[in-house]
Formats: C-alpha cells, sequence, structure tokens
C-alpha cells in the first residue's frame, strides 16, 4: 500500500482537477469512446511517470484485428485494469464489482469509460449485466473481466479458481476469447516496495468461438487459466535463470 499512498501524495495537486474534468465530461457526455479511452490512458501514463512505474507488453498480434472480445486476466490488484489499459491500444472497459466501483477517482473512471458495475449479492442484476455486455461485445465493444472475481490480501504472481458464470458474456456474445497473464502488477498498489518497477501485460492466444463452441462453461474457464498458468510459469522459470 505504500506506493499507493505514494502516487496520492505525489499527485495531490493535480487529481481534483482531473476528477473534475471526468466529471464534467461524464455530465455533458458529448465525448466519443475514444476520447474517453484517450483521456484515461493520459491519467494511467502520468500515474506511471510520477510513480516510477513501467509496464511492458507482449503478444498484441494475438488480439483480434476486428470486432470485440473479452479479455480475462488474472487478478492481482487496484492497477490491474490500469495497466492493461496503458498499452490496449484499442479503446476498451471493464466489468467491475458494484462495491469496489464507488471510491472516489475509480467511480469517475468507470462512468467515464461506460463500463459496467456488478452486484454479486443481486443474482438478477449480475444476469442483466453479463446480457448487457454480450450485447456491446456483439456490437463491437471490447471488455476486461477478472474470472477470479477479486484478489486477496497479499496476492503474488499467483491464481485462484476462476469464476464459471462470467464466461457466459462470450459465450453469448459468439465473440473471442483473450486470455491475459499479468505479472508483477500486484507490485504497484498492493506492496511495500521501493523503487521503480516493471509489470508485464501478455496478450494470450485469443480463443476463437468455433474453438469454444459446445464447452461447458467450467471447461472454458479451466483452458483460460490453463493458459495463463502457463504463461506465469514460463516467465517465472525465465526470471529464475
Amino acid at each position: 500500500m505504500l506506493r499507493f499512498f505514494y502516487l496520492i501524495v505525489r499527485n495531490i495537486f493535480i487529481i481534483p482537477g482531473i476528477i473534475k474534468k471526468m466529471r464534467r465530461m461524464i455530465a455533458d457526455g458529448n465525448y466519443s469512446e475514444e476520447e474517453g479511452y484517450a483521456y484515461l490512458q493520459y491519467i494511467v501514463g502520468l500515474m506511471q511517470k510520477t510513480g516510477h512505474i513501467k509496464t511492458l507488453v507482449y503478444g498484441e498480434e494475438n488480439l483480434p484485428k476486428e470486432g470485440g472480445y473479452v479479455m480475462y486476466p488474472n487478478h492481482q490488484g487496484k492497477y490491474d485494469a490500469y495497466g492493461i489499459a496503458s498499452v490496449h491500444k484499442k479503446p476498451c472497459t471493464v466489468v467491475i464489482d458494484k462495491e469496489r466501483s464507488n471510491f472516489i477517482f475509480v467511480k469517475e473512471v468507470v462512468d467515464m469509460i461506460k463500463g459496467k458495475r456488478l452486484d454479486k449479492k443481486d443474482v438478477k442484476q449480475g444476469f442483466r449485466i453479463m446480457k448487457e455486455v454480450a450485447e456491446e461485445v456483439s456490437a463491437g465493444r471490447r471488455y476486461i473481466v477478472f474470472p477470479e472475481g477479486g484478489y486477496a490480501k497479499g496476492k503474488t504472481n499467483t491464481l485462484e479458481e476462476f469464476k464459471n458464470g462470467c464466461f457466459k458474456m462470450s459465450v453469448n456474445s459468439k465473440t473471442p476469447i483473450v486470455p491475459v497473464a499479468l505479472v508483477d502488477s500486484y507490485k504497484v498498489m498492493n506492496s511495500s516496495q521501493r523503487g521503480s518497477i516493471t509489470t508485464q501485460v501478455h496478450f494470450l492466444p485469443s480463443i476463437p468461438y468455433e474453438v469454444y463452441q459446445g464447452l461447458k462453461t467450467k471447461e472454458i474457464a479451466e483452458l483460460v487459466r490453463e493458459s495463463i498458468q502457463a504463461k506465469l510459469d514460463e516467465v517465472a522459470g525465465l526470471s529464475s535463470v
């Protein structure tokens, strides 16, 4: 958490202005998805510069060239979605836990990029959100969905069990699934590491609908989890050499 507070202190005089601009954009509603995403990338770039954070990207060639898709990354901490947004060139948005989305700044970011809030305590609302996401992905939007559902305190480069239900968004939209492996993302806001930090975003080979068609969501979850775990193991092996 040390770096989280460090980032706040370093940007204490500009954060109010950033929040004010986001709120003004949201209230006016007169901006494109590209403009909202561009401002998010500006904010993340500022965060990276002042926090001495570098995010490396691998596998951009694995991203579908056209149409919508859902990215399913492992979840390590508060920086995860920001890290992906910093290297994902085309506009994308996120499905986030409703409780986590109500904090100041996070609330504005989610609203600005027109993300979805999922109430884990409301089953009906959950089904409605998944239906909306599937429809939007079918129409060409790109989403980040964390299949672990959350992250535990002290999380590192390890995986928890995946929630099967979230893969219905892809099944119902019949669009590609993009597994994403995040490495060392937890160090940014969920550790006390000092000095500069380098995180990694690996876009893994996408899984077309034709490949996972007919599989149960549990089987799809296992397929995606195995793909991410293999990359985490590979990176860990390389770092130990």
